[in-house]
């Protein structure tokens, strides 16, 4: 597989590698907008929101993950993701999401939270939509 139409990716969280290998494409959801990232791309340095990591391997074969908050580093044909967290999309526990966005509401709206407190409350609000519409097949 490894070639002119490949890129080697790695996907990174404080727990660990969650991937390491050759890619034929790359799409995933930057600050700016969507991004597609093929072998040979120019170099990027974005910023990323909670979404679908799509890691396409091969024609027949594709890697999805739930990404959270993080940065995309693309530099000589080589990939680096670095997430907050990253979740098999085929892992995604709905109910436990949902519970989790409860809570998530509860502390965005408390009007005793600070400004940190809210901040921290919205991207946690940012991260959990965007999986429950991942485990939902959005």
């Amino acid at each position: 597989m490894a070639g002119e139409s490949t890129l080697t990716v790695d996907v990174l969280t404080p727990e660990g590698e969650v991937f390491s290998g050759e890619v034929v494409q790359l799409s995933t959801r930057t600050v700016d907008g969507e991004i597609g990232v093929l072998a040979n791309h120019v170099p990027v340095l974005a910023g990323l929101m909670p979404n679908r990591l799509r890691l396409r391997i091969s024609d027949s074969e594709v890697e999805e993950y739930a990404q959270s908050h993080g940065v995309l580093q693309v530099f000589a044909n080589h990939a680096q993701v670095l997430l907050e967290e990253a979740v098999p999309a085929g892992e995604l526990d709905l109910s436990r999401l949902e519970t989790e966005l409860s809570g998530a509401e509860a502390r965005f709206a408390d009007p005793e939270s600070g400004e940190a407190a809210r901040a921290v409350a919205g991207r946690d609000l940012e991260r959990i939509k965007a999986f429950i519409a991942i485990a939902k097949g959005e």
